[in-house]
């Protein structure tokens, strides 16, 4: 017998796979006070009404960690869904490699950078589980190209 589910908006957020020239990707410590407060997550947020999902990322990136990306910059390299008890969360994972300026946690109470494969060992929460074994994947399957600048920034 099949339970019909309870009809929740769609939540869509970005996150961002930020990778620099040695393959690590940078995480950041959700703040004291938030929901899931203490755990490791991809840098990123809510789309506001009118944006795409690539705006907002962009927007969400210069907002909370003061970089600069290109629009260009963003691939699409996964998607996790969640259902929460009053939305469906529909959180989107871009990775980039290309980005100005040096990451600041402006909203986070914390930074780091970690290989993918050491991702295991921090505190993330649940909807991040399938993006880290998806960003292996991507990442092993595609040749690791950094521009200029061997820190992946420009």
């Amino acid at each position: 017998m099949s339970v019909e589910p309870m009809a929740r908006p769609l939540f869509p957020v970005v996150a961002a796979a930020l990778v620099d020239g040695e393959g690590r990707v940078l995480l950041q410590q959700r703040p004291a006070g938030k929901t899931l407060a203490g755990l490791w997550e991809f840098p990123g947020g809510k789309l506001e009404p009118g944006e795409s999902a690539e705006e907002a990322l962009v927007r969400e990136l210069h907002e909370e960690l003061a970089i600069t990306v290109d629009l260009a910059a963003l691939e699409p390299a996964g998607f996790a869904t969640e259902i929460l008890p009053d939305r469906h969360l529909l959180l989107l994972l871009y990775v980039i490699r290309r980005w100005s300026g040096e990451p600041v946690a402006l909203e986070a109470d914390g930074l780091v950078w970690r290989m993918p494969e050491a991702m295991d060992a921090l505190p993330m929460p649940p909807a991040d589980g399938p993006l880290v074994r998806q960003l292996r994947a991507y990442l092993g399957e595609r040749t690791t190209s950094v521009g200029p600048a061997a820190n992946g920034t420009e």
